[in-house]
């Protein structure tokens, strides 16, 4: 049983050795052919024909520690094989690149003459070429100016011809212009009769009234075929609106929103006239003001400017208003029902005067002094009901210009606010913050300005009222008192 122990501990050291050993065997074949000298010299790439690449041979598992020690022999054979004959490769591979540097050598040289050679060309061309370009020159004389003036007008006529309106119409233009304004060499005449025919062809475009059919994009955003009239180079119209030309998609588009109704409302007749002379509403600045009418606010734009505050200032201003008319339709009746009783002798107890009658017709046995207090206590009550809500309309006509000076103040505190975090180079940042203080300032005004009259109006025809029925109390009292001293 020990032996057996023993037979089995040694060959679990063998197994475990035997790599080492057989790593070591390997290094040390691999060393081997370090030992000879061997000149430094830069290997040369071997042009071997690719052949088939063959897969990895698995070596066999040793199945005894005779058969390890025999595979590590034979891999010191392959090795010491492999390393010859690398060195003989590369022997072989050194006095091919000898071969190739002397080959390499004398390319450079022919190369080199070529380049020579090529380089005295040139600058031979190169003087030709100069000699040549101070002949053309000489010979042109007046024919250089002409094609330059060609040019010159080649050019401004396609700038004119890409931002016109009869470009809508007439396309296919810009091609023969472009051409000509590029060009280097001298036109030809029918190039010259074209770049008449296309100028004067512009020309009586400009002054043509026409109906023709295009394409237009909407404002759905796709393109549709319609009948389009063209005003000259001034206005495009179709299905009663104004169309504006787009110079960079050479496209006419309609506008998102239409200039003002006097405006509007003449192409509508325009289109339909057949005959005899129209009126429309034209744009001289071939869309600018156009652009402008149609980016100014209208007047719900405007007043919305106003924010808040131009809310609070309008709600204030209609309530005041609807309440002064209210008060001055009332105060008028009273007042004409106070004129009829004042012509009649039998007191009407609906009027404030008829009602002062009807007190003194009830009081008059009682003596001056009782019927005077009678008669200031209905004149008293009458006075309530006829001021009744005007101090409301005074209210609303001190506080709407206040209300407009907050807007001021808020409007300009956002203006300030723009500048602080976006700088002043933008003038559009700040206008929202000034239209604000501006609007709410006009709406300030506007407000109390009418109030004022209204109030003043109101004011003075109670004022006139309670006058009369002054009057009267007095005339009552002292027709009293006279019938008492008598």
């Amino acid at each position: 049983m020990r032996r057996v122990l023993v037979a089995m501990g040694v060959t679990a050291w063998l197994f475990a050795v035997a790599p080492a050993l057989a790593q070591q065997a390997a290094d040390s074949a691999e060393a081997a052919p370090e030992e000879e000298a061997v000149p430094d010299v830069a290997p040369a790439k071997l042009d071997l024909p690719p052949g088939p690449s063959k897969p990895a041979v698995q070596p066999p598992t040793p199945k005894s520690l005779r058969e390890l020690l025999q595979m590590v022999r034979d891999g010191f054979d392959q090795e010491r094989d492999e390393n010859r004959r690398r060195e003989a490769a590369f022997l072989a591979a050194q006095e091919d690149q000898a071969r190739l540097l002397a080959e390499a050598e004398v390319e450079l040289g022919r190369e080199e003459s070529f380049s020579e050679r090529l380089e005295e060309a040139y600058n031979q061309n190169e003087g030709t070429i100069g000699s040549q370009q101070e002949r053309l020159t000489g010979r042109l004389g007046e024919m250089g100016e002409l094609f330059g003036v060609v040019r010159l007008v080649s050019n401004d006529l396609a700038g004119n011809v890409w931002e016109s309106l009869t470009s809508a119409q007439l396309r296919g233009r810009n091609e023969l212009l472009d051409r000509l304004g590029r060009s280097t060499e001298l036109p030809s005449t029918q190039d010259l009769e074209n770049l008449w025919y296309q100028l004067q062809r512009e020309l009586i475009a400009q002054g043509e009234v026409v109906r023709f059919r295009t394409r237009v994009l909407t404002l759905a955003g796709d393109e549709q075929e319609m009948d389009v009239i063209r005003v000259g180079p001034f206005s495009a119209l179709a299905g009663g609106r104004y169309l504006h030309w787009e110079a960079e998609k050479q496209l006419l588009r309609e506008l998102t929103r239409q200039p003002p109704t006097k405006y509007s409302n003449t192409v509508a007749p325009f289109e339909s006239a057949q005959t005899g002379f129209a009126t429309l509403a034209v744009d001289p600045s071939r869309g600018s003001l156009l652009n402008a009418l149609t980016d100014t606010p209208n007047f719900t734009e405007r007043i919305g400017q106003g924010g808040a505050v131009g809310a609070v200032i309008i709600v204030l201003g209609l309530f005041a208003v609807v309440l002064g008319v209210f008060r001055w339709i009332v105060i008028t009746i009273v007042g004409r029902q106070v004129s009829a009783q004042r012509k009649r002798e039998r007191a009407d107890s609906g009027n404030p005067l008829g009602r002062v009658l009807s007190v003194y017709e009830e009081n008059q046995n009682y003596d001056t002094e009782t019927l005077e207090l009678k008669l200031d206590e209905v004149v008293l009550r009458e006075t309530g009901k006829l001021e009744r809500f005007l101090w409301l309309v005074k209210v609303v006509s001190v506080v709407a210009p206040l209300l407009g000076l907050l807007g001021t103040v808020t409007g300009m505190i956002q203006t300030f606010q723009a500048i602080t975090l976006f700088g002043a180079g933008d003038p559009k940042m700040m206008a929202g913050g000034i239209s604000e203080a501006l609007v709410t300032t006009m709406l300030g005004l506007t407000t109390a300005i009418p109030l004022v009259l209204l109030h003043s109006t109101l004011a003075n025809s109670t004022r006139r009222i309670i006058s009369i029925l002054d009057e009267q109390s007095a005339g009552l009292i002292a027709k009293t008192a006279e019938r008492a001293n008598a």
